[in-house]
């Protein structure tokens, strides 16, 4: 069975009253996968009794500070269970990044005064392309990217990208942070969705919704993330907008909570 475990579900605003910044684990026999990583994202999964030492691979969607700001103290609250299991063994856990940067940024501030990750757990950080990124044991993840931070320079590579993930029969599509809903097309393209994770912190639940709906688009169900301005004042009303266009199977996620697709 795939689980959606909602850590973060708040857009980059100032602090918010039971809101943390973007980040969602994906659980999948018995494996976690985490898709940005807000601040706390590794404080709020510990208090929700997932095991960190089951982390499989973090996917960052793009490099603003509310989907990696909690990064590097996840990287080290995973180092410091470690350091108190008697069952963790040496392993590495991919960081598909979209910049190497993040990665050598990460290890200067965490191990500036002679740490290192020689022994057990370590990290294996990856750039992000389109396509496929990861295949594993009946968990994939395919990769798109879209406009949230322009087109690169000559020469650059993108920085903002949109996934496709598929485990258990489900396909679900996690947005990220994007401009426009086209971008989203080539991820729609490759089959029926089961959930659509879209982000409101740039659009409207009326846009996106009218989207799916005037595209004939074959979605289960919408789940609405990182929450901007319109769904932090009135929730239910915004809620009520998109159902209004495309019927009961919509939600608003919520800070720690879990949800099965």
């Amino acid at each position: 069975m795939v689980k959606i475990h909602f850590l973060g579900t708040c857009a980059g605003t100032e602090p918010q009253p039971n809101r943390r910044h973007s980040s969602l684990v994906v659980e999948y026999q018995d494996r976690l996968f985490w898709f940005d990583a807000g601040e706390s994202c590794g404080y709020t999964a510990h208090m929700m009794g997932l095991d960190l030492l089951k982390t499989n691979a973090v996917f960052i969607s793009h490099p603003h500070m509310d989907h990696i700001g909690g990064l590097p103290h996840l990287v080290w609250v995973i180092k410091k269970l470690e350091s108190r299991s008697l069952q963790a063994n040496a392993r590495e856990i991919e960081l598909h990044l979209p910049a190497a940067e993040i990665w050598e940024g990460l290890k200067l501030m965490l191990f500036l005064k002679g740490r290192t990750l020689d022994q057990g757990i370590g990290f294996s950080p990856k750039r992000i392309t389109d396509g496929m990124i990861y295949h594993e044991a009946g968990f994939k993840v395919t990769a798109v990217h879209n406009l949230h931070l322009g087109t690169p320079a000559p020469g650059g590579s993108w920085q903002s990208f949109s996934f496709l993930i598929e485990a258990g029969g489900k396909r679900i599509i996690y947005s990220g942070d994007f401009k426009e809903m086209a971008e989203l097309e080539p991820l729609f393209d490759l089959g029926p969705v089961d959930l659509l994770l879209v982000e409101t912190g740039h659009h409207t639940v009326e846009e996106i919704c009218s989207h799916v709906v005037r595209q004939g688009k074959t979605v289960a169900s919408i789940g609405f993330t990182h929450h901007g301005r319109a769904v932090l004042d009135d929730p239910g009303a915004e809620l009520a907008k998109a159902q209004a266009i495309f019927g009961p199977k919509v939600f608003l996620a919520e800070d720690q909570t879990t949800m099965t697709p």
